[in-house]
């Protein structure tokens, strides 16, 4: 399967955003599935986290499913990321079942799903 790993990043020193992202791709890539991550990402200056969000939905629209780190609550971009995986019918996997929330995604179907676009 492949999968993108969301999370907070935002805030964060790089050194402990990448160890993060790398032990869960470590164990996801263990079992098999090819894994994607934000953190393949170089960091510019003048790249606004809008554009950085245009990419990372790129890598969900190849992914079968997005898997939410424990701490993505704690980031609008991945909110962001997990709402359009779920418009666009992704399997939502949770590193910490307790962080999944009863009414967020919103799920409802991508007005481009089921018209053989």
């Amino acid at each position: 399967m492949k999968i993108y790993v969301s999370g907070k990043i935002s805030g964060l020193e790089r050194p402990e955003v990448v160890a993060k992202f790398e032990a869960i791709s470590a164990e996801l890539r263990k079992e098999g599935h090819s894994v994607f991550v934000p953190t393949i990402l170089p960091e510019y200056s003048d790249v606004s986290h809008e554009d950085y969000l245009h990419i990372d939905f790129a890598m969900i629209d190849v992914c079968d499913a997005i898997y939410m780190l424990a701490d993505w609550q704690k980031s609008i971009g991945a909110r962001k990321e997990l709402q359009y995986a779920a418009d666009f019918r992704k399997e939502i996997l949770y590193e910490d079942m307790t962080t999944k929330e009863v009414n967020f995604p919103i799920i409802y179907s991508h007005p481009d799903l089921g018209r053989g676009v």
